[in-house]
């Protein structure tokens, strides 16, 4: 059972924290990280691609000169492919993107995903992120204090305003619930500050 050290806000060692071996030390698989990962960009994307096909574009569809005789080559519309301004043959079309991911590999995903995390010192507990105010400079000097300073996914579990406000001005900082850990958002971020109370909860939810 993996066990870690809790910080206050001051980096100041408070207490030691046991985690759900089933989740923040499972073994981990590349593979399905790799599934979670390609079906969450996936998901994300607009799907809103297209390109006119000969039928769309302006044009008129005369001839523009006849069959024999001109030695040109034969054309029949000015909307061809094969012309400048001309229709694009099988081109993107609108449509969905989706991929859908059954919801015991995600979570056999996220577990492996924490746990590669965990292994690589990523993890910083925080005993709570009770901030005094929503002062952006303030939450910028105590990610300083803790050591990470860039690229910081922060896992709260509740509502907290001052927090919300002070760091969403922070351009490589993501403040999410525990509930909405993903594989990805795990993996896209150098350091990870989560609370003693989501810590908690994701053992709960997903041993």
């Amino acid at each position: 059972m993996p066990t870690v050290d809790v910080f206050d806000l001051q980096n100041r060692k408070v207490e030691e924290l046991d985690l759900a071996d089933s989740v923040f030390g499972a073994p981990v698989n590349e593979a399905l990280i790799h599934q979670a990962v390609v079906a969450y960009r996936a998901n994300i994307r607009a799907g809103t691609h297209k390109t006119k096909g000969r039928g769309e574009v302006a044009g008129s569809g005369r001839k523009p000169w006849r069959q024999k005789g001109t030695g040109r080559a034969r054309i029949g519309s000015r909307r061809s492919p094969l012309w400048r301004g001309g229709g694009t043959a099988h081109g993107p079309r609108p449509r969905s993107h989706a991929k859908r991911l059954p919801r015991k590999m995600l979570r056999s995903a996220l577990r492996s995903a924490l746990s590669a995390r965990l292994s690589d010192e990523c993890v910083t507990v925080v005993r709570d992120f009770d901030l005094p105010s929503h002062k952006t400079k303030e939450f910028r000097g105590v990610l300083e204090t803790l050591g990470t300073a860039r690229s910081v996914l922060v896992v709260s579990n509740g509502a907290n305003e001052n927090l919300a406000r002070s760091s969403r001005n922070l351009p490589e900082v993501e403040l999410i619930s525990s509930a909405q850990l993903h594989p990805y958002v795990v993996l896209k971020y150098r350091r990870i500050l989560i609370s003693a109370q989501a810590a908690r909860k994701c053992c709960e939810v997903l041993a």
